[in-house]
């Protein structure tokens, strides 16, 4: 078994793989640059060593994070999420040096990254994809031409691309014109690949992903689905297990194809295979991604399955302990993302020192953060700060007791979108279980929540603090 392991990223990600560590018996180690040096993940690992004073660097630095691995005695290292998560090279490295990556082969990281390739193993093995071009578009004329053909609107992508970027929606010849180059920029700069290839645009589709676990020995298995509807800009903003919006029936294929999905691309740990559901309810393959995702813990709230600790097992070589109809789902659950971003002024990051924090509690309430009182948040990495996962027997329950639990936490300091995710409980909408990635975008409303609302809440939160803080 592995007993020491590096953990090649930051923040709650970090804080989460070190709980899963700690349970297990093995020792963790945490890297950070400067301005992490007063971060929670610093304070929990068993060990840290510093990155040195570049912000981000440090954490793209594949040889160093393997080299330090080495020199601390570990034998495996978790990237995490974000970061070089997705890097075939720290895979490749880690495998030369003897340290177990704990994600899937190098191959098949690079396999499902570049766009092309994983649509077209996808449609080798009977998985529906999204109509669009055979692979990469040559230039601007040859994109010209198949959007033509697919008609407008389309979907220009980088081929490399993730987590929101290099992707444009064109209406029209003149949009297409227009962003042709922007993506190839964007994606030469982002994922220093300039590729780009095209798809039919997809109007208001609900966003489905399943979980998958897959060992070294051939055995794969899904965890269900979660629905990520609620997005922005490509954001994700909240997650919810199970799709309140699938039938059993749908249930049921969605999961035999992410399964199918996996043992084509030959994966071996956790993963999660990305659908497209359109208004017809029909379901297009749309990516795999070959990490852990911010959104696991609804997944784990569910099924009672820890996906960390499963991706370290599989990558020490064992097998799953879990049998496909042996895994069963309870309830729904709920992942708020707590972005220090201001809703009211175009969800403008809101970094800063928080003054006082604390996190809600009762039953079915789990909080996933990296922040506590007099912490002051960086502004050079992500806003999140903090996930709130609330699980309850009916999707009822779910929203009056994600409600209590929204009211409950106090992150002082900062401005947040605690608020702004009540709003979203609120909306009838939403209340019904029917929703797309076009709801925030047609809910501006969501973010003209009154000052006396907010301050109300923050009143509630405050007087259960010093409740629990007075032993009342």
């Amino acid at each position: 078994m592995i007993k020491k392991i590096l953990i090649a990223n930051r923040g709650e990600i970090a804080v989460r793989i070190v709980r899963a560590c700690a349970e297990m018996g093995i020792k963790s180690v945490a890297v950070y640059a400067e301005a992490d040096r007063y971060s929670l993940h610093v304070k929990k690992a068993d060990e840290a060593y510093s990155l040195g004073p570049d912000t981000v660097a440090g954490y793209l630095n594949a040889h160093r994070l393997v080299n330090l691995a080495v020199a601390t005695g570990c034998d495996a290292l978790h990237p995490g999420y974000g970061f070089l998560s997705e890097n075939p090279e720290l895979a490749d490295i880690c495998k030369r040096r003897g340290i177990r990556f704990i994600g899937p082969e190098a191959h098949v990281i690079r396999m499902m990254g570049d766009k092309t390739t994983a649509r077209d193993t996808m449609r080798k093995a009977g998985i529906p994809i999204t109509p669009g071009s055979d692979g990469n578009v040559a230039n601007l004329d040859e994109a010209l031409t198949i959007a033509a053909t697919l008609g407008y609107p389309v979907m220009l992508k980088a081929t490399s691309g993730g987590g929101g970027r290099g992707i444009r929606r064109c209406d029209s010849k003149d949009d297409l014109r227009r962003n042709y180059d922007r993506v190839i920029s964007e994606a030469a700069k982002a994922f220093g690949h300039a590729e780009v290839f095209l798809e039919k645009f997809i109007a208001n589709p609900r966003h489905i992903e399943v979980q998958v676990l897959a060992d070294q020995h051939g055995n794969v298995v899904h965890l269900f689905e979660r629905d990520c509807s609620i997005q922005r800009r490509h954001q994700k903003l909240v997650e919810i297990a199970p799709s309140p919006q699938l039938t059993d029936e749908q249930r049921v294929l969605l999961g035999d194809l992410a399964v199918r999905a996996t043992e084509a691309a030959g994966y071996s740990n956790a993963g999660t295979v990305e659908f497209l559901m359109d208004s017809g309810d029909n379901f297009y393959f749309m990516e795999m991604n070959t990490r852990l995702q911010v959104e696991h813990p609804v997944t784990e709230a569910i099924t009672g399955i820890d996906i960390v600790q499963e991706q370290i097992r599989i990558a020490a070589g064992l097998k799953l302990r879990y049998r496909q109809e042996e895994i069963q789902r309870r309830g729904f659950a709920i992942e708020f993302r707590i972005n220090a971003e201001d809703p009211q002024n175009d969800f403008l990051p809101c970094f800063g020192k928080i003054t006082r924090y604390f996190a809600p509690g009762g039953p079915g309430v789990r909080t996933d953060g990296a922040i506590y009182t007099g912490y002051e948040i960086p502004p050079y990495y992500d806003s999140m700060c903090a996930k709130l996962i609330v699980w309850a027997l009916t999707w009822d329950g779910l929203i009056d007791r994600a409600s209590r639990a929204l009211r409950d936490i106090g992150v002082f300091g900062v401005k947040t979108t605690i608020p702004y995710h009540l709003e979203i409980l609120r909306n009838a909408e939403f209340q019904t279980g029917k929703f797309n990635t076009g709801f925030v975008e047609a809910h501006p409303e969501l973010t003209q929540y009154s000052v006396k609302r907010s301050n109300r809440d923050v009143a509630v939160a405050v007087a259960t603090a010093l409740a629990v803080n007075m032993g009342l």
